[in-house]
């Protein structure tokens, strides 16, 4: 019963985290683009900021949970899981990467345009979507 109780926290956090995931590009397509029309976007970088501390703070209470989890799995692995766990580290990965824009932007350093930032938006779903098919069809 105890790892039922794991695992709706482990997904609940999990959805806080990509909720600041999938927002922080925008939030990034609309600094630039303010920035390209003379706008004042210090709100928009002290938002990346406050979004990523909350999404960082929610990934590390996930990733304890999916740890505690993965001892009960363990020795026993299941290859899936490590699968899963792969592309989780690509997703945090991402997840530094928007860190380190939030740095040059506080620095008032160029960053990418923001048709590249749709893009980057976007290619988060495509980390998250092999996440998901490991998690809930386990193909092997």
């Amino acid at each position: 019963m105890l790892w039922l109780w794991l695992k709706t926290f482990h997904l609940l956090f999990v959805m806080a985290w990509m909720a600041g995931i999938f927002y922080m590009p925008r939030i990034i397509v609309h600094y630039v683009e303010g920035k390209q029309e003379g706008q004042d976007v210090a709100r928009l970088v002290i938002m990346e900021e406050k979004l990523l501390r909350f999404s960082t703070i929610m990934a590390v209470i996930a990733a304890v949970l999916g740890t505690w989890l993965w001892i009960a799995f363990w020795p026993a692995t299941p290859h899936w899981l490590l699968a899963k766990l792969g592309f989780v580290a690509v997703l945090v990965g991402y997840h530094f990467q928007c860190y380190r824009y939030l740095k040059k932007m506080k620095a008032g350093n160029p960053i990418p345009s923001s048709i590249f930032f749709r893009f980057f938006n976007e290619s988060a779903l495509l980390i998250v979507i092999p996440i998901l098919i490991f998690v809930i069809i386990k193909p092997f």
